[in-house]
């Protein structure tokens, strides 16, 4: 059922962030220290608008040339609004993603890591940025391999990144649970607050596991729509 209507998509957000309480709740943890990132991709500007109708502020897209043709008009007119990239992102799209983007949570390798430095200096920015951890080892899959991760951590503050925390995309086939306490054990090693994990099938897991952002498309805008 792709397109939902402003009420439909106010309606999927409120039972979202119910769900979020509750397993916030079993979990003895405060839900507000839960972000939801409403995940725009393949969705028109109005599913957005309608989003921000019922309060959400916090979006994500996977592409940056799509966020670009979407959300300069929306930032402008909600300035509360912010944009996460939660999609892999190119050395020669640093710069368009850092005018858009707040938060980069697909950070995965070394030139990736100093290209981000360099260009936020040139502009004056200081994003927030994430750790994409491959933690089912996924040679198809984009992410740093989980031995890799302490290391990689170190160099992005030497070269003085603002590492927020950690983002994991589990595999399908496996039990989220495992992937999700492996990302929170080496968060926890390297003194990261942040989680990004779960998404619209897994999130309340995620939660559980102590994420501090969850990522849901589908289970707020519907089925995705096909790129243009």
């Amino acid at each position: 059922m792709p397109g939902l209507g402003q009420s439909d998509i106010a309606g999927k957000l409120a039972e979202v962030r119910a769900r979020i309480a509750a397993a916030a709740k079993e979990a003895g943890r405060d839900a507000q220290a839960v972000t939801l990132v409403a995940v725009s991709k393949t969705h028109p500007a109005a599913a957005v608008e309608a989003a921000l109708a019922a309060g959400q502020c916090v979006f994500g897209e996977n592409r940056v040339q799509e966020a670009q043709g979407k959300f300069p008009a929306l930032k402008a007119a909600h300035p509360a609004l912010r944009l996460h990239l939660i999609g892999p992102l190119q050395t020669n799209k640093v710069r368009d993603a850092l005018e858009i983007f707040d938060v980069i949570e697909t950070l995965d390798r070394p030139k990736l890591a100093r290209a981000v430095a360099k260009e936020a200096a040139k502009l004056g920015v200081a994003p927030e940025c994430y750790v994409q951890v491959n933690t089912g080892d996924e040679p198809q899959k984009a992410g740093l391999a989980p031995g890799e991760a302490d290391a990689f951590i170190a160099d992005c503050r030497a070269l003085g990144l603002k590492v927020a925390g950690l983002m994991c995309i589990p595999p399908v086939d496996e039990e989220p649970a495992l992937h999700f306490a492996f990302l929170r054990e080496i968060a926890r090693r390297n003194g990261l607050a942040g989680l990004s994990m779960g998404m619209s099938g897994d999130y309340e897991t995620a939660v559980r596991f102590g994420a501090t952002l969850v990522r849901v498309g589908t289970g707020i805008f519907g089925t995705r729509q096909a790129p243009a």
